[in-house]
């Protein structure tokens, strides 16, 4: 199976927005990216559900959410009337953690849980099992166009062994600094999905560097 891309809609051009929406429709990219942060568990406020809605409208692909916000059971299923696929949440702001991920499934969405890059996988071995998508933060969630933080390869190695003792069918995605270079050092470890903001909006001709990274 080829790297599943994924364009982060946070780097995209707020002022021309369905245009890029488009330009992913068009484009080799698997999934969108939709990052909700709510100021409080990280220090950036994003966007909401009317962006959401929004996007679903016209969106060809799925919506791949990832939420870094507190208490996030209580949008469960707000998200997914918005249109979210897939749901992502922070381990960090989950103390009842199979439960909320039981409340995503519940709702007919996928179930993903992000880890911040001082976590360790080995948090997850308890519910590795339940999960669709495991999301590897290479750089500290608040903010687009970070350095990537290289600890990030070798997580994905030990998620990918976790995925493979469990007998888990879980995809490993990586957000943060993602480049052709620090893509293909992740692929190479065992990563399923790619996350890409800055590096594909930044540059004059975005549905190629999707392409490029989708070759990886």
């Amino acid at each position: 199976m080829s790297v599943i891309i994924a364009p982060s809609i946070l780097s995209c051009d707020f002022g021309n927005l369905e245009r890029d929406f488009q330009l992913i429709n068009r484009s080799q990219a698997d999934w969108f990216h939709v990052d909700v942060m709510d100021g409080v568990f990280v220090p950036n406020i994003s966007f909401g559900f009317p962006i959401i809605e929004a996007l679903k409208k016209v969106a060809e692909k799925p919506l791949d959410v990832h939420i870094m916000i507190a208490n996030p059971d209580q949008f469960i299923a707000q998200f997914a009337k918005s249109g979210a696929d897939i749901l992502t949440v922070h381990y960090e702001v989950c103390p009842h953690l199979h439960r909320t991920i039981a409340g995503i499934k519940e709702a007919g969405m996928k179930a993903g849980v992000a880890l911040n890059p001082h976590t360790p996988v080995s948090v997850l071995e308890n519910v590795i099992a339940e999960l669709d998508l495991v999301l590897i933060m290479s750089v500290n969630p608040g903010f687009g166009g970070q350095k990537f933080i290289q600890q990030a390869v070798e997580k994905v190695r030990q998620t990918k062994a976790l995925i493979q003792a469990s007998g888990s069918s879980a995809l490993i995605e990586v957000d943060g600094g993602v480049n052709t270079t620090t893509g293909a050092a992740l692929v190479a470890a065992g990563a399923d999905a790619l996350v890409a903001g800055s590096f594909v909006f930044n540059n004059p001709d975005p549905t190629a560097v999707i392409a490029s990274l989708k070759a990886l």
